[in-house]
């Protein structure tokens, strides 16, 4: 990503001041968290805690995608949102709440499903996705767009008690984690899932999200962090790529 920096006025500098003192972060890097632009796929349980993170650690542009208006039954995890905003689109409330945390970002909105249509228009707008939807279609038109664009993608996914995150950049893409809709596919709505969970894994997403842009430390490029909650233990495996992969593969 190319850009030229531009100078903090100085509430910036106090805003972002325990980013501008990490040796990993810094000056350069806080610029390039300025300078990027991040699509947020899906403004629900994990899209929700992310894109607060994203906003408060000062990305510049930052996409939602999500056609739906916020439910009641939302508020359990959704932190982005507020009981008055029942009814309302997700992605114009989310406005308002970025905007309130962070004037200095951008929110640009797209209330629209993605899917293998329009995804590459959209995506190819952006450095970098985050997927925290729970529709495997969307899942892989998401991972399409990312490879044929070369855009790194963050993915999420979470339900009952377990969430994962994991890191995919060219190969091993997301279709070689998941080359099909599972048989036994399950949603949050069918399965349940512990509200705090989504802030976890959403804000592991954030995470990796301002590592890649700032090149703090190491990502998890390939790979795929497991959180068990009950237990209180996570695991790290490293995904393979699929030479027979419907995506990425020869």
């Amino acid at each position: 990503m190319s850009f030229s920096p531009k100078p903090f006025s100085e509430a910036e500098v106090e805003r972002y001041a325990r980013h501008l003192v990490l040796r990993e972060i810094g000056g350069p890097g806080q610029q390039k968290l300025k300078a990027a632009r991040i699509l947020v796929v899906g403004a629900g349980g994990l899209g929700a805690p992310a894109s607060l993170y994203l906003a408060a650690a000062g990305i510049g542009t930052i996409g939602l995608v999500d056609p739906d208006a916020v439910s009641l039954s939302n508020l359990q995890r959704q932190v982005l949102y507020a009981a008055s905003d029942v009814g309302r689109p997700k992605v114009e409330a989310a406005v308002e709440r970025l905007g309130a945390l962070n004037p200095h970002t951008t929110i640009e909105t797209h209330p629209v499903w993605l899917d293998a249509v329009n995804a590459g228009d959209i995506v190819s707008r952006y450095d970098l996705v985050l997927d925290g939807t729970d529709d495997f279609a969307t899942r892989f038109a998401v991972s399409d767009a990312c490879l044929a664009h070369g855009k790194p993608l963050v993915s999420g996914a979470l339900g009952r008690w377990t969430g994962q995150v994991g890191v995919f950049h060219g190969q091993p893409c997301y279709r070689c984690l998941v080359p099909e809709v599972p048989p036994d596919a399950e949603t949050c709505s069918l399965v349940g899932v512990v509200g705090a969970l989504a802030g976890v894994i959403g804000s592991m997403m954030a995470l990796e999200a301002v590592k890649l842009v700032a090149g703090a430390g190491q990502p998890l490029s390939g790979k795929l962090l497991i959180y068990d909650a009950l237990a209180a233990e996570t695991r790290t495996v490293r995904i393979g790529a699929d030479p027979h992969c419907p995506s990425c593969g020869a």
